[in-house]
């Protein structure tokens, strides 16, 4: 583990040529570092969210955020990371106090398991002479295949030719159309219909539409989509590490299981016979179900599947990932296995 070595040998082990590259392993991390969200309207929702994801068995602490530029405002999605966890850095561009050519650089700064700095890089348009209202499309939340319908109105002040041509979406469970309400003296008012489909998948929903315009200097204009559709079972965590383990070395972790309703499981499977699992018989919305996992007597990186089922039916069954590390009998680990 990263503990008991010093920062020079973590760098050697990721392959660092000197320290001074130290912080690669940080920024390793994101999948992307430059964004640029185009030319947007003013006052819509306009974020980003950089994901960045914990391959180390070390926990991983972002201290805080800064940026360079009031235009946009950072927030961290979680601040402590544990291995296979997820987060996002999340730029908002504030599109309600700016306009025009903006761009900002987040400096992200983690204190754990080393000092390190992530910088990360937005821009983008803020046009004046479109508003929308809300500011953008809120399914709220809604249960997995439930339909759903918002409406939205777009103002544009400028050309008395300017038109909406088409809404594009790139998700076949979203669809729009853009009706035209009014059009005098310069000033142009369109109604935008919204429709989520069945087929959206669980899970938090950031999507977008694009409107497709007369204008040839921006002929495109995003829509952010939100929302949050629910199953009626949910596991957490998803990814569950075991830990890095010597052969024959028990382990113990617990898992949560939740739904909407009172129910029973009926039964917990994994792909691997060295886990144990311990369920109740009485009906709850959350069940806590401990694991108990025996590691086997190769070394090496494992993964396996586990899947609960319950009394709501054939089709309501949860299921979640879970990872170790078997050491040999002079294995020393510092990063977590490979998925």
């Amino acid at each position: 583990m990263f503990r008991p070595i010093a920062l020079l040998a973590f760098c050697c082990w990721l392959g660092f040529e000197s320290p001074v590259r130290a912080e690669d392993w940080a920024t390793k991390m994101f999948d992307e570092t430059r964004y640029d969200f185009g030319k947007v309207a003013r006052s819509a929702k306009v974020e980003h969210y950089f994901k960045f994801k914990n391959p180390y068995v070390e926990d991983v602490h972002v201290a805080s955020v800064r940026t360079s530029c009031g235009c946009t405002t950072p927030r961290v999605s979680q601040e402590t990371v544990k291995t296979y966890g997820e987060a996002a850095i999340i730029a908002h561009f504030n599109t309600d106090q700016f306009v025009g050519q903006r761009s900002a650089t987040l400096t992200v700064i983690i204190d754990k398991p080393f000092y390190a700095e992530v910088q990360l890089n937005v821009a983008g348009y803020i046009r004046q002479d479109i508003i929308l209202n809300p500011p953008f499309v809120d399914f709220n939340t809604l249960d997995v295949g439930q339909s759903a319908e918002r409406t939205l109105e777009l103002s544009y002040a400028g050309r008395s030719d300017w038109r909406v041509l088409g809404v594009k979406s790139g998700r076949s469970f979203l669809e729009a159309e853009a009706v035209e309400v009014s059009r005098a003296n310069g000033q142009v008012r369109y109604q935008l219909k919204v429709q989520l489909k069945p087929g959206a998948p669980s899970g938090y929903l950031n999507e977008q539409i694009v409107l497709q315009t007369s204008d040839a200097a921006a002929p495109e204009l995003p829509i952010g989509v939100e929302g949050r559709l629910e199953t009626s079972l949910t596991v957490s965590p998803s990814s569950l590490f075991l830990g890095v383990l010597q052969p024959g070395q028990k382990v113990t972790k617990q898992i949560v299981v939740q739904g909407k309703q009172p129910f029973k499981i009926t039964e917990v499977v994994a792909s691997d016979k060295n886990f144990e699992f311990k369920t109740g018989d009485v009906a709850k919305k959350v069940h806590l179900v401990p694991i108990v996992f025996t590691a086997g007597s190769e070394p090496g990186n494992v993964n396996y599947r586990i899947q609960i089922s319950t009394d709501l039916g054939s089709d309501v069954v949860g299921e979640i990932a879970a990872y170790a590390q078997i050491n040999g009998p002079s294995t020393t680990a510092q990063a977590a296995p490979t998925k």
